[in-house]
């Protein structure tokens, strides 16, 4: 179980992970031993409320296909074990961050000082520039 929060766990048979040749560091073992990982994760085939499906679904992520399937590649560990457990913390904190409601926005007025200022700045810059014109005689 990969547990996301007290209330929500998901199950590991929904989640695909395979072993793949990692890029970068790893000595004489890089080009011998598959250290890399791929999670998968479908999000609609999984046990997650439709309310986080949803929520996960509607992120502009480019690790999201259009069938709906995240996939996560880590690699930045030597060893699999480590980038297993870094692919899964990187699904876990995907997960935390969409079950924050995010609080829409309350847009504000000026005060009525903050206007009168502003017109006032406007006024006088203009009083400015109408002093730089050339005089008519």
């Amino acid at each position: 179980m990969l547990k996301i929060s007290k209330r929500i766990q998901i199950p590991l048979h929904e989640i695909d992970i395979t072993a793949i040749r990692a890029q970068g560091p790893g000595g004489q073992n890089v080009n011998k031993v598959a250290t890399g990982i791929h999670l998968r994760f479908d999000i609609r085939g999984s046990s997650l409320s439709a309310r986080y499906q949803d929520r996960l679904l509607a992120l502009s992520d480019q690790r999201l296909t259009k069938e709906g399937v995240l996939v996560i590649k880590a690699q930045r560990r030597r060893s699999q074990e480590g980038n297993r457990e870094d692919a899964l913390n990187r699904l876990r904190q995907l997960i935390q961050s969409v079950m924050v409601p995010h609080k829409p926005r309350v847009p504000t007025k000026p005060t009525r000082g903050a206007q009168q200022k502003r017109l006032e700045g406007k006024v006088k810059r203009g009083r400015v520039k109408a002093l730089r014109s050339k005089l008519d005689l």
